[in-house]
């Protein structure tokens, strides 16, 4: 019997044949005019929720192509075209991504070849639907507006709201439907954050998600979330943290416990918070030989700006801040939105939050008479 050899470069070519990627590929193709040599970015939120470009490749012959290495779980990226905010969203994960999109029509790509693409394009055909119910209920109001026709006015807002309860049943079924898919976690935070629920709800969808959800990026970040508002709840002892003062010293907030403490926290950029200073300064003049004290937290990202602040708007308190934007510090209190504050009594614990104005300096007053 005859034995034939086969040449390595056969066999090697044979085995890449059979050998799937491992990690992530997206293959998409669009069609439409002036799309050659369009330069594309992929792009995911940060830490600090800023846009982070991962990749980048250019459409060739209707075609473009980003891979990558393998990745931990599931998440939510946007390719980017051309320099403009036009985008589709896709879910990065292991495997191969199909995408087929018009140029003049991005928001309409389809997507899928994977599961969580898959069940996300699901998701986005019914959420379409409704987008165009609200699209021609907005054209018939601009009609009707134009008309002065007032009934027809009435009519379509009442229409429009049924329309957003829709919405939110929608996607609520959506979640209880599809435990296993990263947009039901994305949905969740979402209501985490807007406090469109309460916690204990949030809490039963977050307990009903698969394990791999739960522990994606988007499953952990509603983890921590809700481990976060239950630690900074009123009556809860405030979280310790220790973080730079302008002259770059360590300071920890316990070490600036009074009788009544305010944490604050602001940034020179923020205008409501600059707005609202003077009225802090007010109570805090009125009442620091009482007892009170104040610690800052600023957001800011520029150093010299922080500490110009503090001069300019007269802050003569404690003061600490990392510059990094939104960072560990207003994660742990659950701060997105400035400015917020949280007030403690002598112990730490919290007995108020958010308070401005005349409401911040009647709390103080009933804490230190």
């Amino acid at each position: 019997m005859k034995k034939f050899l086969i040449p390595l470069a056969i066999v090697l070519l044979i085995a890449a044949c059979n050998e799937s990627y491992d990690g992530y590929i997206i293959e998409g193709s669009v069609e439409g005019e002036n799309t050659e040599g369009t330069e594309l970015t992929l792009r995911k939120y940060g830490e600090n929720n800023q846009l982070i470009t991962i990749d980048s490749a250019k459409v060739k012959e209707g075609s473009f192509v980003f891979k990558g290495s393998p990745v931990e779980s599931p998440e939510l990226h946007y390719i980017f075209f051309g320099r403009g905010q036009e985008n589709i969203p896709v879910i990065v994960e292991n495997g191969e991504i199909e995408i087929k999109a018009q140029r003049d029509s991005l928001s309409f790509a389809k997507i899928g070849g994977t599961l969580q693409n898959e069940l996300f394009y699901d998701f986005l055909k019914g959420s379409r639907v409704l987008s165009r119910k609200a699209s021609s209920m907005n054209q018939d109001m601009r009609v009707a507006q134009g008309n002065r026709d007032t009934v027809s006015m009435n009519a379509l807002r009442e229409e429009y709201f049924e329309l957003m309860d829709e919405a939110k049943g929608y996607e609520l079924d959506y979640v209880k439907e599809n435990p296993n898919a990263v947009v039901s976690a994305l949905i969740i935070y979402r209501i985490l954050s807007t406090k469109a629920k309460p916690n204990t709800e949030v809490q039963e969808l977050f307990d009903a998600l698969t394990p791999e959800i739960k522990t994606s990026k988007a499953g952990l970040k509603i983890k921590e979330t809700l481990e976060n508002e239950a630690n900074t709840s009123i009556g809860s002892k405030a979280p310790n943290f220790t973080a730079p003062t302008p002259a770059g010293d360590a300071l920890a907030l316990n070490d600036v416990l009074g009788k009544v403490t305010i944490v604050d926290f602001w940034a020179a950029w923020c205008k409501p918070c600059r707005a609202e200073n003077p009225n802090i300064v007010r109570v805090y003049d009125k009442y620091k030989d009482k007892g009170l004290s104040i610690l800052g937290v600023s957001l800011d990202r520029n150093a010299d700006d922080w500490k110009k602040a503090i001069e300019v708007d007269g802050l003569n308190w404690h003061h600490v801040s990392n510059v990094q934007f939104f960072d560990e510090i207003a994660r742990l209190y659950n701060v997105d939105a400035i400015p917020a504050s949280f007030i403690l009594d002598e112990k730490g614990v919290i007995v108020a939050k958010n308070l401005r104005g005349p409401a911040l300096e009647q709390k103080i007053g009933e804490l230190l008479q």
